[in-house]
């Protein structure tokens, strides 16, 4: 089948998907916590991101490449971590990794995968980014900090914006606990479900099994407050200045919206800064990504990663025109593997490029660096 014809939009990939999971996994891969406000105010905040059409530019061919902190790459899209993944479909972790190491993205692994380090890291060859969600134990982030860099994975990530679980009503309605139990109506979903159920038959459900090697056995907990949270601090520029002298490698934080907080982030010798509003499932308060992103851009002169809301390549070109040097996706690609598997992941790379390229010529952007100071705010 030429997806393309068929499903051209990531909307139409992403109906695709909510028909081959079960109902209990959608909600945990597309719902947000409260009333959603944060996630719908991403899309408004987006949309609103304009630029006027250029005429008569003669052939525009856009070049999509880029570098960040030292690598190069094709396009200027990552894969972001996210928890679970092996839950929204079998083995997903890996698939992920082996997309990422063929296509040269960068691929970041969650502390909460459902998978280990060991598991996944081979896998993503030198496209391995490790997200920490910081224990309060240093001997336990210290051990983990050795088994990510075992494993192969180059860059940190700390993410900062959980100081504690999020109410997720959606989620939980869904009835989902930790580790997955399959139970009652969650059956009869399945059952309707069944690539879904064989894979998960597969390789059995999923747990957050980096997590569980440093707990001891328990029960079951609401998805929204899982085992990772009986680990789990809030950090603080302490803890983060720690994080810097124990990891040797390039550091990244994650979850920031605030241009103080921006400012000083190189001064603890952090390499990149990742403006996140962990795409509405944490505070349904938050002002949108797109509009903290000029703020931070302003307040400091390290790299910006930029997530939340992106539904195609314009919104790349909106938060690349606005101040950002990388844009990284985390919903889109698990809409590509519930939809198609594997192939699902290259799909997905196709609308994001070819998408961003029909715009770019739109406007008579040759280069990413083109689009710098093009919208219309």
């Amino acid at each position: 089948m030429d997806l393309h014809s068929h499903y051209p939009a990531l909307s139409d990939v992403k109906a695709r998907a909510r028909r081959r999971i079960p109902h209990f996994v959608w909600e945990y891969l597309d719902s947000a916590t409260g009333n959603e406000r944060t996630l719908a105010r991403n899309r408004t905040a987006l949309d609103r991101v304009l630029f006027e059409p250029a005429v008569l530019q003669g052939p525009v061919a856009p070049d999509l490449s880029c570098s960040l902190m030292g690598r190069d790459y094709a396009v200027p899209i990552g894969i972001s971590p996210v928890g679970m993944s092996g839950l929204i479909w079998p083995d997903a972790e890996r698939l992920l990794a082996r997309y990422a190491a063929e296509a040269g993205l960068p691929y970041g692994m969650s502390t909460v995968a459902s998978q280990t380090p060991e598991y996944v890291g081979p896998c993503a060859g030198d496209q391995g980014w490790f997200q920490l969600y910081p224990p309060a134990e240093p001997e336990i982030r210290d051990d983990m900090l050795r088994r990510a860099k075992d494993a192969g994975f180059h860059t940190l990530i700390l993410t900062v914006d959980v100081p504690g679980p999020s109410r997720r009503e959606r989620q939980t309605r869904g009835g989902l606990v930790q580790p997955p139990v399959l139970r009652g109506k969650m059956i009869a979903q399945a059952a309707m479900c069944p690539a879904w159920s064989v894979g998960t038959l597969r390789h059995g459900m999923p747990r957050l099994r980096f997590i569980d090697s440093y707990m001891k056995p328990g029960g079951l907990l609401p998805s929204n407050a899982h085992a990772g949270y009986l680990l789990r601090t809030s950090p603080d520029w302490a803890y983060l200045q720690a994080l810097r002298e124990a990891w040797d490698g390039p550091l990244v934080v994650k979850g920031i919206l605030r241009a103080e907080d921006a400012a000083k982030m190189a001064g603890v010798g952090v390499d990149a800064v990742w403006v996140s509003n962990h795409a509405g499932r944490q505070f349904d308060a938050a002002p949108a990504t797109i509009e903290a992103l000029p703020g931070v851009r302003a307040a400091t002169d390290l790299p910006v990663i930029f997530d939340s809301g992106v539904e195609g390549g314009l919104d790349v070109m909106r938060a690349l025109a606005l101040g950002a040097d990388f844009v990284m996706l985390g919903r889109a690609w698990h809409y590509g593997l519930a939809a198609f598997g594997a192939k699902g992941l290259a799909h997905v790379a196709e609308i994001f490029e070819k998408d961003l390229i029909a715009n770019m010529q739109q406007i008579g952007a040759q280069r990413l660096a083109d689009l710098r100071g093009q919208a219309l705010v």
